[in-house]
């Protein structure tokens, strides 16, 4: 019976040893695309601009963004990165292609030779992105990569792509079920719009995009001025949303992209 215990000890310590590696070992940071972040150095030492270091991992590829204080300008991002005097990282106009596990280091100088003092930080930074595209349009479209512009009018369908871009080295399926991490549309006073029937919402999952959730209506005349909202919640508090907002006026409808506004994104049609 003692034997049978211990194998129960044994393996309970297992079991919260893979909990923790899934969801407890990281910070994890939600924040919605257009928005500046910034992810905090838990080990940072006293006066320690000089002696830190970001790494940035993603699908097994580490990237250098910041060496004992100096920054990689080989990088693409360089410009939007910033390190602050408590050694925390800034990114400006954060970009669904930012997401991934963050790392940071200290250094110090011991007998002439670096040494990493402490152990390593790691910040996970989960990026939230609304896209959106008419299912059905007459018209032309730019062909800048960066802006788009698509003639539809009221009676058309739009579908609103809700997507949470996550890397944290585990399955879909350990994220899903460990994380309690949920995406929801809502209408301005924040009613699940699954509730109403004029809305086809539909989540689906990918290899590093496990939470999307899309929104598909047909515009009506009283959709002016009307907010859709993609909320996301992790373990039932609400972390980030991005808005989309209606604006009719005039007769012909042009969508055009979003301004970065904190985390409000207005669709002007006109």
């Amino acid at each position: 019976m003692a034997d049978k215990c211990d194998l129960c000890v044994l393996g309970l310590i297992i079991l919260s040893s893979l909990l923790t590696g899934i969801s407890g070992a990281d910070d994890h940071v939600f924040i919605s695309s257009g928005e500046n972040v910034r992810l905090s150095c838990n080990n940072a030492l006293s006066d320690c601009k000089s002696k830190t270091t970001w790494n940035y991992n993603r699908h097994s590829a580490t990237v250098e963004l910041i060496n004992k204080g100096i920054k990689n300008k080989d990088t693409e991002r360089h410009e939007r990165l910033s390190l602050e005097s408590d050694c925390s990282l800034n990114i400006k106009n954060v970009t669904e292609e930012d997401y991934g596990s963050y790392t940071c280091q200290q250094w110090i100088n011991v007998t002439g030779k670096d040494q990493q003092q402490g152990s390593d930080a790691r910040v996970s930074l989960h990026v939230l992105h609304v896209s959106v595209s008419p299912s059905s349009s007459s018209s032309s479209s730019s062909s800048s990569s960066s802006s788009s512009q698509t003639e539809i009018s009221p009676g058309r369908s739009v579908t609103l792509s809700c997507q949470l871009y996550s890397y944290t080295g585990f399955s879909c399926d350990d994220r899903v079920s460990s994380e309690g991490v949920e995406l929801l549309w809502v209408n301005q006073t924040g009613v699940d719009l699954k509730t109403d029937s004029r809305y086809q919402i539909l989540s689906s999952s990918d290899q590093y995009r496990c939470f999307i959730i899309t929104l598909t209506t047909t515009l009506l005349n009283e959709d002016n001025n009307r907010e859709w909202r993609c909320q996301l919640t992790h373990r039932n508090q609400l972390k980030t949303s991005v808005r989309y907002t209606v604006k009719y006026s005039g007769e012909k409808t042009v969508l055009e992209e979003p301004h970065n506004v904190s985390n409000t994104k207005v669709y002007q049609y006109h």
